[in-house]
Formats: structure tokens, C-alpha cells, sequence
């Protein structure tokens, strides 16, 4: 009788402990022959949960969690643990999407697992970690993104631009202002209402077993229950007509980057034609790219000249195109590296110029077939590794898509050239702009652009004529741009408050 009544509580037990994690998804990427295991456990919360007056919240928790101190270890304690297991974790914090990743040699993971899910559970919360994180975050804002990155300078003051007023309106790390109101028991009250058991999905890839898996949802399942309120996609302003930030700063050249909404999202057709046009036009770091060979290869202008139809954070950094950084809302954005500042006002009317010509005439049959034959093989080096593609898989969950990296395939084959130059018509245009300079002497370009000034270029090299011939056209485009439409400010002046 004891022994059925045992059997009985064992077995209520097991339901009880199942039901706590029965409702936590898990992506799941088997390698067999990958020795390692990778994580990706993904909070569904980002900056834009933010709350009012506390930008920067969900960044700072988030690297609370990964590089500070937990219940168990002091911070130092977690690194000496971590160097001889050649591993670590970290955390990525976007608009939407918080991963916690890490990758570890399955020889080494049972040390390594109890740290990361001590990271994730048992937070320690200490002051000392705290102000060292804020004060990391407040040098990167004051200092570094301002003084020591122009072109992450431009890029993030194009989205602040474009998503003024909505819950994509500041950098994922914050603004001076709210960083420093940020208070250690707002991180943990952040903590508690985000990082629960309704807003987790692990991912996992590699080398691991079934019993990995079970282990890491009963331990994930030890997260509070609770369902933060949804955030609406955001809806920035319409544009009418071109505005222009231009950031005043002592600096030798002028970074440009413009843009504005486009309505369309991975696993929608139109988005595979957008993204084959876009790599004939500027793909990031690709020599043979419309834009590139038009300012920097046949003018040697800057570096490169890119576009993009999804957000690239840290573009000067990788070569590809990052997983985990789904949006809900996204711009079409050209980004033309820094130019020298008196070629700055020609840099952007060849840009938008490219804009307009692709906008009004579509793309020719020969450069679709071409970039088709391109992609095939180029979009095959988007997930080399295992955890590249589990973040793919993580993706393919948050845009409700079958299997994005498997779809370009398809959709390649599939796509035909009205599909294409249709696609072009419907989401992009070049009348309606928002366009940031970080820049030199910006209120004498600000006249520049309002006057339309002609902005011949000068070569320390010959070039042929039918460059020097185009270049006459290009220096008197028009952009019409009022003066009203154009904002000078300092460089102390962007995201403060």
C-alpha cells in the first residue's frame, strides 16, 4: 500500500514538474558531428520595452546578466571559471529580441552549463557590477558613438530620425540622460517582469542530447510566470519631401546615411525581390555592387557604398548579415561611408541620383539574371556555423517563416523580372527621405543643399571622360530641399534625452 501510495505521489509529482515547462519552446538544431554545443536562449524583449523616461533598461539588464556577478560567483570568479573551458556567453540586445548565446566543447559543458544557467537564474545584482556596466554604457554614448565611430554615429541618428517618437526612437543602449536615472532596483524589477518563463525560447545546436534539452527546460521553467503586455509594431512619422539632420563635429570627412519605412518583412514574397534588387544595388561589401562601383570604384571616393532592406547593425564589422535582430518595422537605408567633406554634397546627390534611376527604370534583364546567379551561391555563406544558423532558426520563429535560409533558394528560382522591377515600384522612392551627415563645417553645407548649389568634384588622378561627362550631370541633380526640412545640430546634442 505505502509503496502505491509512492508510486501515486511520484507520479503526480512528474505531471506537476512537466506542466511548469510543458509551455517552453525549444528550436532545436542536431549536428552529430559537431563536437560543440551552442545556445540561444531568446527573451522576447528589447529596447522597445523600454519603459518612459528609462532608455537603455533592457541593455543594462541584460548585460547584468552576462557580465556581472551571479549568486553564486563574483564576476572575476565567472571569467577564471570560463578561461580554461575556452568558452563564455554573452547577450545581444535589439529592438524586439534579447539572446543570451554561447558555444561550448561537449567535454567542458557540464562546468560550463552551471554558469550560464547561474547567469540566467541567479543574478546577483551588485552594486559594484552596476556602476561599472552603467558607466561602460554612458563612455560608450558620450564618447565612443559620438567621438570614435561616425558611422555608427550616422546610422543610429538615421533611426532616431526615422523612428522619432516610437518605441524604436533611441539606440538599444540608451540616451545620457535616461542611462543615468537608470537605478539597480529598476534593472531587477526589469528583470522580473521580462525575463520569465512566457517570454523565453531556448535554442540549441550542435552535439547535444535529449537530455540536455529536458534539463534545460526544467531549469528555464524556475523563471516566474507572467505575460508582459505586447508592444505594437511602430509607426513612424510619413515623410514628405527630404529632411536632413547634419551633425557638426571636427572631423575631416562626412558620414552619410538616408533612408526611410518600407512596408515589407521576411516571408512575403516582395521581400526576396527587394532583397535581389538590393544586392544588385549596394550588397554590403561587395565590390561589384551598382552603388560601389559608381562612388568608390570608378571614383574612389570612400570605402564602400552599401544598402539594405533589413537592419545591419555593426556593418564596418562582419561580412554578412546578423541573425536576431527581427524587426517589425523596417527602413530601406543607403549607407555611404565617410566621403571627404567638401565631396560630401556630390556623395549624396550620386547616391540618390542611383536611387531614382533604379526607382524609375527597374533593373535591365541581363543584371537580374546575373545577380540571381550571384545569390545562389553567395546567400549559401549567410549561417556557416551552427550557431549562425540556429539563429537563423530562432528568426524563421519570430517572422512565423518556414525555413528562411531554404526559401532564398526557392525563391530565386522563382523570381522573375516583372516580379522584381513591380517590387521596386511599390516600396521604393526616392522624393521622401530622411538623411543624416555627421559632418564639418555643416551649416555652410546646409546652404549648399538648400541653394542646390552645383558640387563639382576634383581628382587627384585623371579619370575618363565618360566619368568627367556624368559628373556634369551629377553635380547640378537636384534634391529640393527647404530650408525648414534641415536641422543643424552638435554633436553634444544627439542622444541626450
Amino acid at each position: 500500500m505505502k509503496k502505491y501510495l509512492l508510486l501515486v505521489v511520484l507520479f503526480v509529482f512528474s505531471i506537476i514538474s512537466c506542466e511548469s515547462y510543458r509551455g517552453i519552446k525549444v528550436i532545436k538544431l542536431p549536428v552529430k558531428t559537431d563536437p560543440t554545443i551552442s545556445f540561444r536562449i531568446w527573451f522576447k524583449v528589447g529596447s522597445q520595452n523600454d519603459p518612459a523616461g528609462k532608455a537603455g533598461l533592457a541593455a543594462l539588464t541584460s548585460t547584468m546578466l552576462t557580465q556581472a556577478s551571479t549568486k553564486i560567483n563574483s564576476y572575476d570568479q565567472i571569467l577564471e571559471k570560463l578561461y580554461p573551458l575556452a568558452a563564455d556567453y554573452s547577450a545581444s540586445v535589439d529592438k524586439e529580441m534579447t539572446i543570451i548565446s554561447g558555444r561550448v566543447h561537449q567535454d567542458n559543458l557540464e562546468k560550463y552549463y552551471e554558469l550560464l544557467i547561474q547567469a540566467i537564474l541567479q543574478p546577483a545584482f551588485k552594486t559594484e557590477d552596476f556602476e561599472r556596466i552603467k558607466t561602460n554604457t554612458l563612455n560608450y554614448l558620450e564618447k565612443t558613438l559620438r567621438y570614435s565611430n561616425d558611422e555608427a554615429f550616422g546610422k543610429e541618428t538615421l533611426y532616431q530620425f526615422i523612428f522619432e517618437g516610437t518605441a524604436y526612437g533611441h539606440p538599444e543602449d540608451g540616451l545620457i540622460e535616461t542611462v543615468n536615472s537608470i537605478t539597480i532596483e529598476d534593472v531587477e524589477q526589469f528583470y522580473r517582469t521580462h525575463f520569465i518563463r512566457d517570454n523565453v525560447v531556448i535554442g540549441i545546436g550542435g552535439g547535444f542530447d535529449g537530455g540536455l534539452v529536458q534539463r534545460l527546460k526544467k531549469d528555464l521553467a524556475k523563471l516566474p510566470a507572467g505575460a508582459p503586455a505586447a508592444v505594437a509594431a511602430p509607426e513612424p512619422e510619413p515623410i514628405d519631401g527630404i529632411h536632413i539632420k547634419l551633425v557638426e563635429k571636427n572631423t575631416r570627412s562626412t558620414g552619410i546615411s538616408f533612408g526611410f519605412p518600407i512596408s515589407v518583412l521576411r516571408g512575403e514574397d516582395d521581400f526576396y525581390a527587394l532583397w535581389l534588387v538590393n544586392s544588385w544595388f549596394g550588397e554590403h561589401r561587395n565590390s561589384s555592387s551598382h552603388l560601389y562601383q559608381v562612388i568608390r570604384e570608378a571614383r574612389g571616393m570612400n570605402y564602400g557604398d552599401y544598402s539594405y532592406i533589413e537592419c545591419f547593425p555593426n556593418g564596418w564589422a562582419r561580412q554578412f548579415p546578423p541573425p536576431n535582430v527581427g524587426r517589425q518595422q523596417q527602413i530601406f537605408e543607403v549607407w555611404i561611408r565617410p566621403v571627404q567633406n567638401q565631396a560630401a554634397h556630390f556623395a549624396l546627390r550620386a547616391a540618390v541620383r542611383e536611387l531614382q534611376q533604379l526607382v524609375d527604370n527597374g533593373m535591365t534583364a541581363e543584371d537580374f539574371e546575373l545577380t540571381r546567379k550571384f545569390l545562389k551561391k553567395y546567400h549559401l555563406h549567410y549561417a556557416p556555423t551552427t550557431s549562425m544558423r540556429l539563429g537563423y532558426k530562432i528568426d524563421d520563429e519570430f517572422y512565423s517563416v518556414d525555413d528562411h535560409l531554404k526559401t532564398l533558394s526557392k525563391m530565386l528560382d522563382r523570381l522573375t523580372l516583372d516580379q522584381v522591377n513591380s517590387a521596386i515600384k511599390k516600396h521604393l522612392q526616392y522624393q521622401n527621405l530622411k538623411i543624416a551627415m555627421i559632418t564639418q563645417n555643416a551649416e555652410e553645407l546646409k546652404q549648399a543643399l538648400v541653394d542646390n548649389k552645383p558640387s563639382p568634384m576634383k581628382y587627384s588622378s585623371p579619370k575618363p571622360q565618360q566619368i568627367l561627362d556624368e559628373d556634369k550631370e551629377i553635380e547640378t541633380y537636384p534634391l529640393n530641399i527647404s530650408a525648414v526640412n534641415v536641422l543643424v545640430l552638435k554633436a553634444d546634442d544627439i542622444f541626450i534625452k
